[in-house]
């Protein structure tokens, strides 16, 4: 229909220079041969072009471009499910895919690099990926982060808490690795025990392995929020030496975002003591 539409003025034009009825229609019927050949779609889809790669490359820097894994990016649900991950019962981590990260090929580039996700519709931090390097760790003391108020920011002091307070500003990728500060893309709302319980002792592996090798290792924190809560339910954590494939350095681990003895409420991160009662009603 397109087509007919865009001829027709070359119809007309043809019907007045020349008399004949045959020289006509046999110049119509080789105009509506190349015409039928012709990829007209291709016109919608060269004026979209632009506008299509920067949408995509938009999509990229939050979901990592890769379907599956990238920098920065998320899992696919087809690999793996936070649904998987059971309910906290006492450890502050939980083995997921037998100890083995979801990292594909694509993720391992020429140089070292770090990448986080743009913030989502209710401000709330995705997945943030590099590939380390010592070269990449910092010589300096860390910034005050307290400019940053992640989503579902409390300061609630609780005094059988090491240090009273109960959340942390808890970094996807540590300070130790990269010298990130006060980067809203890379800071959650973490409690105390997650942060020095669950990641800490895994960051320090790296930091060593970091320290005491030439070795690149991919690296990647995603947080899990259920719904529309503000407070994510826990982070998965993936690290893995890229010479050898892992031998030297591998974890796949989710680290829950609980504090023993505090009862939270994920929509918002309100929270409170719990009594006798309520701990032993409690998973654990």
């Amino acid at each position: 229909m397109l087509f007919a539409v865009l001829l027709l003025p070359y119809i007309i034009a043809l019907m007045k220079k020349y008399r004949s009825k045959q020289i006509v229609t046999l110049i119509i019927l080789v105009l509506l041969f190349f015409a039928s050949r012709f990829d007209w779609d291709s016109l919608d889809r060269g004026a979209g072009h632009d506008a299509g790669a920067v949408s995509q490359e938009a999509d990229a820097s939050h979901t990592g471009g890769d379907a599956d894994s990238g920098p920065g990016g998320e899992l696919s649900a087809e690999i793996f499910s936070f649904s998987e991950i059971p309910p906290y019962s006492g450890s502050p981590v939980y083995i997921v895919n037998d100890d083995v990260p979801f990292f594909t090929e694509n993720d391992i580039k020429d140089e070292p690099y770090e990448s986080f996700s743009e913030l989502d519709k209710l401000g709330r931090c995705g997945p943030a990926m590099g590939m380390l390097h010592r070269d990449m760790m910092p010589d300096w003391e860390r910034e005050n982060i307290s400019s940053v108020k992640p989503t579902a920011w409390h300061r609630d002091t609780y005094d059988f808490i090491d240090g009273e307070l109960l959340y942390n500003r808890s970094h996807l990728i540590a300070f130790m690795f990269t010298g990130q500060g006060a980067n809203p893309l890379n800071l959650i709302t973490g409690t105390r025990y997650m942060n020095a319980t669950g990641m800490l002792p895994y960051e320090e592996e790296v930091a060593d392995y970091l320290r005491y090798s030439d070795d690149y290792v991919l690296y990647r924190v995603t947080p899990y929020f259920e719904g529309d809560d503000l407070l994510a339910s826990g982070v998965l954590m993936e690290a893995k030496s890229v010479s050898d494939d892992g031998d030297s350095l591998q974890f796949c681990i989710y680290c829950y975002n609980v504090q023993p003895g505090i009862g939270i409420d994920y929509s918002d991160g309100d929270n409170w003591l719990l009594d006798d009662e309520d701990l032993d009603s409690r998973e654990f």
